[in-house]
């Protein structure tokens, strides 16, 4: 089995004798979503194939990790947790992350009862 980064296989079409390529992302990874990849062989006799195509479709299946800051009102962060009593405060959840490839597209916003 030949072993090739993903850049090596974007920036330039890859040639082997192994009927199987391992494709490794150590710095760049596929997006979320669907990406083609396409194969030709030549047999022994110098004849190229059609193209066969496969459709790889990567998943996000990771949960996303919900970070929640204290801010005051001038959105500076708030260390101790303590606001004074009637003051407005900032919730915000910028700091969260979806590891798994995606993009957090809402934010559900909820006060528990103590």
């Amino acid at each position: 089995m030949t072993t090739k980064t993903l850049e090596e296989i974007t920036a330039n079409p890859v040639t082997t004798t192994d009927p199987r390529l391992h494709i490794t992302m150590p710095n760049r990874k596929l997006p979320v979503g669907a990406h083609t990849f396409q194969l030709e062989v030549v047999d022994d006799s110098g004849n190229v194939s059609k193209p066969a195509l496969v459709q790889v479709i990567v998943v996000d299946s990771e949960a996303p990790t919900a970070v929640l800051t204290l801010l005051n009102e001038d959105g500076e962060v708030v260390a101790d947790k303590r606001v004074p009593h009637g003051a407005g405060f900032i919730l915000s959840g910028e700091r969260s992350v979806d590891a798994g490839g995606g993009r957090i597209v809402k934010y559900t916003w909820s006060r528990v009862p103590v």
